[in-house]
């Protein structure tokens, strides 16, 4: 009987929490943190395809481009 307590109270505890998730405020800080995820996702691999450039370049003996020229 205790554990079917217990499982009813977590129930309830996820389905309240979901309730909250639902509502305008829930639902921008859902988006908001969506967006982050994207923007440092979108960072990490701008991050790597400039560090794999380089190692590319260094490889071929490519110099580097001059910054004004970019």
């Amino acid at each position: 009987m205790g554990i079917g307590v217990a499982i009813g109270v977590i129930a309830f505890r996820k389905i309240t929490e979901a309730q909250a998730n639902i509502g305008p405020d829930g639902l921008n800080r859902a988006v908001g943190r969506l967006a982050d995820g994207f923007h440092d996702f979108a960072d990490a691999v701008r991050a790597g395809m400039r560090e794999r450039e380089g190692d590319l370049r260094s490889a071929l003996g490519i110099n580097e481009p001059d910054a004004g020229a970019r």
